[in-house]
């Protein structure tokens, strides 16, 4: 057999083999681009909040003061937690004091109390109680020391609202009143009583003297 006959039965022999070999190349070549390629950037999974606490405050007291360093409003409380989610802080045992400008003082407690995240819309939960103090002006008649109490009342800073939706006791002065449900309005001068509606009217001091 000469030598190119030879040579020509190995390469048919390797031509054999061929196809196969170059398959396992291109998987080898494949293997290493997808290894070695750049790796996307990993989007950041974004959170989710959930209604847990993300902060506790123990014993605590918040003030604010305007531009002026007067003091407006007084915070205090055994515990307070923030919920993320909600943006609000729920307070247990909470005592609120707040002094309008013209020196009107107003004291709020319950059991637990649930604020929005400026503090300008509160509800009250168990044991409520808002008091607005008389403030005496010279030469006008006082408005009368205004109460409020219930199980539940819900209050708007600003609008100087409080509302409830629960039975609630309502001291004037002397005057007192019960009701299932109410809505007030401190800046019109409103108040809407609604359901079993009781009240008790006393009369003015020397009433009696001027008759």
């Amino acid at each position: 057999m000469t030598v190119a006959r030879r040579m020509r039965l190995s390469w048919d022999r390797v031509s054999l083999y061929l196809p196969a070999l170059l398959m396992g190349l291109l998987a080898l070549g494949t293997w290493w681009l997808v290894r070695n390629a750049p790796k996307p950037p990993q989007t950041q999974q974004v959170r989710v909040p959930t209604h847990e606490p993300d902060y506790f405050m123990r014993g605590f007291s918040v003030k604010t003061f305007d531009a002026t360093g007067r003091l407006e409003s007084d915070m205090r409380g055994d515990v307070a937690r923030h919920y993320e989610d909600t943006d609000t802080l729920e307070v247990d045992k909470v005592h609120m004091r707040s002094v309008t400008p013209e020196g009107r003082v107003t004291v709020a407690t319950a059991n637990r109390a649930l604020s929005n995240a400026d503090g300008s819309e509160v509800q009250l939960f168990g044991n409520a109680i808002v008091t607005r103090e008389s403030l005496p002006r010279k030469g006008v008649a006082p408005q009368p020391k205004l109460e409020f109490r219930g199980e539940f009342l819900h209050i708007w800073v600003n609008s100087e609202k409080v509302q409830s939706d629960q039975p609630v006791t309502l001291t004037r002065g002397s005057d007192q009143f019960t009701a299932d449900r109410m809505d007030y309005d401190n800046l019109d001068q409103i108040v809407q009583l609604q359901g079993r509606v009781r009240g008790t009217l006393q009369p003015a001091p020397g009433a009696a003297n001027r008759r």
